[in-house]
This record gives C-alpha cells, structure tokens and sequence, in this order.
C-alpha cells in the first residue's frame, strides 16, 4: 500500500529530511513525497545579515528549490501555504490544496522572540526572513537619506545610530557587517562617518554565550576596536519608535533597534495541538516523534526535546542540530516503514563559527581548534560551499563563489577588490587575437611545413619519443652513443632564461620525459601509425584554437586546452622556459576575453541559458504536485 510523507519547511531541516528520504526510497513506487514551503527556494538563513546590510543581493542566499531537488526525483515540490493539520483525516490543509500524510514531518522553523516586551514587535526589526532582512537594509538606507538631509544635529545622530539587541550569534554578525558598511554608507550619502554609532546591548554579562571565554574575548577587542558599544548586563525594558528604553533607566535616542535577543517557534505552528514547551517549541521524543501524535516528527528550531547528552539540555537552536534532528526524524520513518529498529537522537556538534563582518571571524572548531580572523572566515565560506556539494547542487556551489568572491561590491570579502574588479575586458581583446594568432600560425606553420618546419601531415614521425623512432639492430648502438653525445652538447649550450637573448640558446622545461608521463604516452602513441594520426589531430586542433580565439568563441574552454596543451608538451620534452608566458596569458583571458568584440557575447548567454534548462527545467515562483 502506497504511503505519503509529508514535510512542512524547506529551512536546512527540511531540505535535509527530504534529501534522506528522497534518497532512500528512489526506487520505491509505494512511496511518496512533498516538500512544502511558502517559498519556492530555501534560504540561506545563516546569511541574513549579509542582505541586511547590503553585502550580498537578496537573490544570493535564496536557492531555488528545483535545483537542489533535481538529484531526487522523488521529492515533489509544493509552494503554499499550511493552514492547519486535521490529524484524524491525516490531511495538511493549505491554503490552496489538501496533501493526505502517513507520515508528517514538521520543519517550520522559527522566529525572533519578543519576551512580550513593550514595542519590540511594533519599533523593531528583526532577522528571521528574507523579507525581514530586505526591510531592514531598506530601512538603514532610508535613515541615511534623512539623516543626509536632517539639519537639527541630535536627530541626525538618532538617525545614524544603529542598535543591535542581543549579543548572540545573529547580533554579532549583524554588528559586524554594520561595521563595515558604515563607511561606504557615510561616502555614499555625504555623511559625516564620526556621527554614525553602533551598539550592542545585551542583557547578560556577556557575549556569544555558545563559545569560549577566548572567542568573546577577541570579540570584544574587534569590537572595540572598531569603535562598537557593548552594553552588557542591561536588559531591554521597552522599545520606541525613536528610542530604546534600558532597564538601567538609560535612553539610547534611535530610529534602528534591531532585535535578535532570543527565537522562539514560528507562531504558525501554536494551532498544531502538540504539546508546546519554552519559546512555543513542539515536544518531541528521543525518534523526534512528537508526543500523543504517531507518525508526526518534529525537527530545526520547531523541536524540543532535552538531549541527555548535553545534560538534559534542549537541542540549540543552530544549523548542525536542525540537520542532525532531521536526519534522526527521517531515518526513524524509514524505520518504521521497513519494520526495523528506530534510533534515538543524539547530537553531535563539530564546533561554532561567527563572522564579524566580511574580513574577520572567530571559530570554536572540533572542540579543540581555536580560529580567528582571515583563517576563521575562509573556513566558513569552505563549510557553507562544502554544504551544497553535500546536496549535490553543484550549480549553487558556484552561486555563492560568484556573490561572495567575484561580484561583491566595496571589496567586502576576505579578499578585499582583488577578486572582484570590475575592470573593462575590453583591453583583453589584443591580447586575445595576439594569443590566437600564435596558435594559428604554429597549427598553419605545421599543417604545410612552412619555414623550414615539416609538416605533420607527411609520413614522419616528428614526436621525439625513442620507442617511435626507426632504427635498425646493427646501427642502433651507434645512434644511441650519438644522440647522448648530442644532448650533452645541447645541454651545455642550453641557458635558463626567461627571456631570448641574442646568442643564447634557449632552455626547455624538461629535456626528457619523466618517466611516468612517458609511460602514459607509450600507451597513448605505442606505434608509428597512431603517432602520425596524432600528428594530424594536433595540427589540427592547434588551427581550431586559434582560429576560436580570434574569433572570441569558447574562449573559457579553449584556453583552459591551451594551458592543457602547454603542461603536455612541457612533460614531453618539446617546450621552452621562454615560452612559458603562455600559460598565464590563457589564465587571463579566461577571465570573459571573449564577450568584448568575439562570438562568446552571444554564445555564453545562450549557452548558460540552454544548459541551466536543460539540466534543471525553468524555475518556477510557484511549483505544484506535478511540476516535476
């Protein structure tokens, strides 16, 4: 009999829950499954501060979810709404359709937690959505028009003065990102950079509560060094519209209050009738099956269950645990399906990271790695890449080099503008036709046996590898003794230069072939006849290439293969030191050489646009039951 799962949120727990499943039951006919979302893409919720502040688009952490799902052919794709869950039907209620369920998977989410305090919900923002963090960054610009146009001085300084709640990982990296986007926002809008001000207010005594006593303490010296406020041990009593009120009594004029003091259960989830705990979490066993509901897990930031591992502890409210509580759901029902024994959940957590903007960081690694600064920051980008290999979504592991590396704006990444110029590749084009007409001319040269060259199309072998060499039994000492005689005398003349001078000889890379690439060729070219076909391929495609770089066609390609070519001759023994420029001229103009004034200004877009359909079908704001 047919069995349906379900799954509400497509967060990191979600998508994880539906990988797991997906992949296990791929050949299964009997069962089914839907993913749904509100969204039509996952985002990247460990990023929000990067949008709010303007480093990256929004476009860069929403991941559309045909891409990821595109390996998992099992896994239907459902954007709506839900409603409600009648579990005496076993039906999901959405706003738009019904979805029946044998098995449930609850991954909803969560969202910022006001403690009930005065004003927060209505003078706040918040970091716990897309849309949230796109309000915010608007917002920010918003204050800075006013601010620029403001002639009372105190209002100017309520207007610039931006205030993060909460000293947990989400405050420290919005702060941090405020940081360094206050310089550009002061150039930008012709403002005084002295009149803008950060704070951090937290109502504990410190910082970063998950991480060592070292990680706050080089927070705190990053901080403020860079001029942020830590108010600490002073709580929130009420928040304004133009002002937070302290529980010190203290009144910090503002217009920007950004909460990320605590996260509680998404408010959609009150109405599901599972038992509720702190922050609204849904009660769940050691199988995240939720309590007096068969059939029906909960896992992310929604669970709650207390891990005997950490001491009775709740499961925190991070991305390890909202993966490995999914895992744990989604193998339990695989359980339960095949009549094997379940397992119990038991978290694992590798270590923490927080990124203080887009050039420094501290990491807590392995329980026993302590990182910070330029090392800290590239392991975080290496995780979040390493995050969609593991979903097998290799076209989102080059969305994220691209915004986070080659077109982030104002040098923002730890590598400040040197990945990410904006230069005109206008003035590659010369270099281009020279590089071209190179390969044209030695691919011609060769073809016709030109200027005292042979041709490669005759019936001489030119390759000067021995086994290809003819040579019969009674002369063939003597030509041995000759040619070593020879190659000593080439030797002694050879001078290492990068460059030709006058009177010198030229040295190549490698006067013979090491032995391991020369038994590679011996397999590729065991015999005279192969050798000349291979002769004629060369010439050929050395023609091909320099005609495609003139032309500005396949440029990325075919200079990846000129670069390929160099290495190969290099090895082979027929290749100079002074010619070596070849290689970095082909890492150039792999740099879009062939969108200014060459084919590729049509051909690539085109090319992108075919293979992104062709591999991942057209992306779609809604998706239904049957658009796979």
């Amino acid at each position: 009999m047919a069995k349906n799962i379900v799954i509400v949120g497509a967060g990191f727990a979600g998508v994880t829950a539906a990988r797991h499943l997906g992949k296990t039951f791929k050949k299964n006919d009997d069962i089914n499954i839907t993913l749904i979302d509100k969204n039509s893409f996952m985002t990247y919720m460990t990023e929000l501060h990067e949008v709010a502040a303007g480093r990256v688009e929004p476009e860069a952490i929403k991941y559309d979810l045909q891409r990821i799902f595109k390996k998992y052919p099992k896994v239907n794709l459902v954007t709506d709404k839900v409603l409600s869950i009648d579990y005496d039907k076993k039906e999901v209620v959405a706003e738009h359709r019904t979805l029946a369920f044998d098995y449930l998977v609850l991954a909803m989410g969560g969202e910022a937690n006001d403690f009930g305090i005065k004003g927060v919900k209505e003078n706040s923002f918040t970091l716990w959505s897309i849309e949230a963090a796109e309000r915010l960054h608007e917002h920010i610009l918003d204050a800075c028009y006013q601010a620029m146009r403001e002639h009372d001085a105190e209002k100017r300084k309520a207007l610039l003065s931006f205030n993060v709640i909460g000293a947990g990982f989400t405050g420290i990296e919005m702060v941090g990102e405020l940081i360094d986007w206050v310089p550009i926002l002061a150039k930008q809008f012709k403002l005084d950079p002295s009149e803008f001000s950060l704070k951090v207010v937290e109502a504990m005594p410190n910082i970063l509560q998950m991480v060592t006593e070292k990680e706050q303490v080089k927070t705190m010296k990053y901080l403020d060094k860079k001029g942020v406020e830590v108010i600490l041990g002073d709580g929130v009593a009420s928040v304004e519209k133009d002002a937070i009120h302290l529980s010190s009594g203290r009144v910090i004029p503002t217009y920007t209050a950004i909460w990320t003091a605590g996260v509680q259960a998404t408010s959609d989830a009150a109405e599901f009738g599972i038992e509720r705990a702190r922050a609204g979490r849904l009660v769940a066993d050691q199988y995240m099956e939720a309590k007096d509901h068969k059939g029906v897990y909960v896992v992310g930031d929604l669970v709650y269950y207390e891990d005997p591992n950490t001491e009775g502890r709740p499961t925190p409210q991070i991305v390890q645990a909202a993966e490995q509580t999914a895992h744990t759901a989604a193998v339990n029902i695989v359980a339960d399906i095949n009549g094997t024994e379940k397992h119990a959940y038991k978290g694992k957590y590798d270590g923490f990271m927080v990124s203080i903007g887009s050039k420094y960081g501290v990491a807590f690694l392995m329980n026993k790695y302590h990182m910070s600064g330029f090392f800290a920051m590239l392991v975080k980008h290496l995780i979040n890449m390493l995050y969609f290999f593991t979903v097998s979504s290799f076209y989102n592991i080059g969305a994220y080099a691209r915004h986070e590396f080659f077109d982030i704006r104002d040098g923002r990444n730890i590598f400040g503008s040197h990945t990410s110029s904006k230069g005109n590749r206008l003035w590659l084009v010369p270099l281009r036709v020279f590089y071209g007409s190179l390969w044209l001319y030695e691919g011609i040269k060769k073809a016709f046996g030109l200027f005292g060259t042979e041709s490669w199309f005759g019936d001489k072998v030119t390759f000067p590898f021995p086994w290809l060499q003819e040579a019969d039994a009674t002369s063939g000492a003597s030509e041995a003794a000759g040619a070593a005689a020879d190659a000593t005398v080439e030797a002694a003349k050879q001078i290492f230069s990068f460059n030709y001078t006058y009177g010198e000889e030229p040295m190549q890379v490698f006067k013979e072939m090491p032995d391991w690439f020369a038994s590679i060729m011996k397999f590729m070219m065991p015999n005279q006849e192969v050798a000349l076909f291979m002769q004629k391929f060369m010439t050929c495609a050395e023609i091909l290439i320099g005609l495609a770089l003139i032309a500005g066609a396949f440029v990325w390609l075919v200079s990846a293969a000129t670069a390929g070519l160099v290495v190969m001759f290099s090895l082979s023994g027929m290749f100079y030191w002074v010619n070596m420029w070849f290689v970095p001229v082909a890492i150039a103009l792999m740099a879009g050489a062939g969108r200014s004034f060459g084919l590729d200004y049509w051909i690539m877009p085109w090319l992108g646009k075919f293979l992104d359909k062709w591999i991942y079908g057209r992306p779609k704001h809604i998706y239904g039951d049957s658009s796979k």
